[in-house]
C-alpha cells in the first residue's frame, strides 16, 4: 500500500487575492500597503486591512522597495571567492550594508577575465542600487563606466582605466616600504619579490614599483629581483629560491617578499621541497596575514591588510553616493600593519 501524497502547500496570497477579498482594485490595496490610507475612506481601509489579515498576506520586500525607486540591494563582484582577501572584504561590506538596511548580492568571477560584463548585467537585472567591484581589472571584458547601467560604483583594490569612481585599497606603497625597510634594517641584503603575474593589475604593479623604489633607495648595499609566479611554475620558483639561497651562503643575508597569501603558500611549498628553513636559510615577509601564517616554521612575518575595514569603507562610500553625495571621485588608501614573527627575525 503506497503512502499518501503530502498535502500541497497553500499558495502564497497575492495582492490580487487581497483586492478580490476586499472588493477593491489592486491599486487601492497598493495605496493601503504603502501607508497612504489618507487617500482611502475609513470603510475601504478597514476592508483591505481585514483581507490582509484573513489571507496572512505579506508584501514582497523587493516590490515595496521598487515602488519607492530603490531595491535596497547592493551588487558585489569579487575576482575569486576562494581568496581570503575577497571573503574578508565581503564580510566588511555586508555588515555595513546590513546596518544601513541593504542586502548584498554576490557574483564570483572565479578569476575568469571574460565574465565582468556578464556579472554587471546579471546584477543589474535584479535592479541593484549600486556596485562594489573587486574584480580582475584586466582582459577583453574589462568593464567601464558605460557598462554600469547608470548606477554608482566603488572600486576595491584594483583600479580600472576609464572608470572615475571612488576607490578603496590598501596603501600599497607605504606597506611595501614598511616591509622592505624592516628587512633591510634586519640586515637582509639580497631581496626577492615574488608576485603573481602583473598583467596590468594595479595592486600588483603598485607593490612591484614600490619594491623597486625601496631597493633603489638602499643601493648599492641592497640588491633586489622580481619573480612572477604563475602557479604552475614549480620548477622555476624552486630555481629562483635556490639561487637566492646560494647568494645567502656567500655571506649576504637573503629574504623573500611575497605579493599575497596565494604566493605565500607557493613559497612555503617550495621551501619544503628544497629543505630550506624560514628565518634561518631565507628570511620572509608576505602581504596578507592569514590565520595559518603563525603556524608555518617560526611564524611568517606579514603585512596585515585591513580587509574588513576596506569592505566597510567601500560600502560607506557607495551608500553616501546613493544618498546624494556628489563631487569628484575619492581615493581612500588604508594603512596596513607589519606583523613581525620569526621568519624575519622576530620572536
Amino acid at each position: 500500500m503506497s503512502a499518501a501524497a503530502p498535502a500541497p502547500r497553500p499558495a502564497r496570497a497575492t495582492i490580487a487575492d487581497v483586492a478580490k477579498a476586499a472588493g477593491v482594485s489592486k491599486a487601492t490595496v497598493s495605496r493601503f500597503l504603502n501607508h497612504r490610507e489618507r487617500l482611502l475612506s475609513p470603510d475601504i481601509a478597514a476592508r483591505v486591512e481585514a483581507a490582509v489579515t484573513q489571507l496572512a498576506y505579506t508584501p514582497s520586500p523587493m516590490a515595496q522597495a521598487l515602488s519607492h525607486g530603490r531595491s535596497r540591494l547592493i551588487g558585489l563582484i569579487v575576482a575569486d571567492i576562494t581568496n581570503p582577501y575577497s571573503v574578508a572584504v565581503l564580510r566588511g561590506a555586508e555588515k555595513a550594508c546590513q546596518d544601513a538596511g541593504y542586502l548584498v548580492m554576490l557574483f564570483n568571477l572565479g578569476n575568469d577575465i571574460d565574465r565582468e560584463r556578464e556579472a554587471i548585467n546579471a546584477l543589474a537585472g535584479y535592479q541593484v542600487d549600486g556596485f562594489i567591484l573587486n574584480t580582475l581589472g584586466r582582459g577583453a571584458g574589462l568593464i567601464d563606466a558605460d557598462a554600469l547601467h547608470g548606477k554608482p560604483a566603488v572600486l576595491v583594490d584594483r583600479r580600472h582605466a576609464g572608470m572615475h569612481t571612488d576607490f578603496v585599497s590598501l596603501d600599497n606603497a607605504a606597506a611595501m616600504k614598511a616591509a622592505c625597510g624592516h628587512l633591510v634594517d634586519g640586515g637582509y641584503r639580497e631581496l626577492l619579490y615574488i608576485t603573481e603575474p602583473l598583467k596590468g593589475v594595479s595592486s600588483r604593479r603598485e607593490r612591484t614599483a614600490a619594491f623597486g623604489d625601496c631597493v633603489a633607495a638602499h643601493e648599492p648595499r641592497v640588491a633586489g629581483e622580481v619573480y612572477e609566479s604563475t602557479g604552475d611554475d614549480g620548477d622555476g620558483l624552486d630555481a629562483a629560491l635556490r639561487a637566492l639561497h646560494k647568494r645567502a651562503k656567500r655571506g649576504r643575508r637573503a629574504a623573500v617578499l611575497a605579493g599575497n597569501a596565494v604566493v605565500t603558500l607557493r613559497v612555503a611549498a617550495a621551501m619544503a621541497r628544497l629543505g630550506l628553513r624560514f628565518g634561518e636559510d631565507i628570511g620572509f615577509v608576505g602581504f596578507d596575514d592569514p590565520e595559518w601564517a603563525p603556524l608555518i616554521g617560526p611564524g611568517l612575518s606579514a603585512i596585515a591588510q585591513p580587509t574588513e575595514a576596506i569592505g566597510r569603507t567601500a560600502a560607506t562610500c557607495l551608500l553616501e553616493r546613493l544618498q546624494g553625495l556628489e563631487g569628484p571621485a575619492r581615493q581612500l588608501l588604508l594603512p596596513g600593519e607589519l606583523v613581525v614573527r620569526g621568519s624575519s627575525g622576530g620572536g
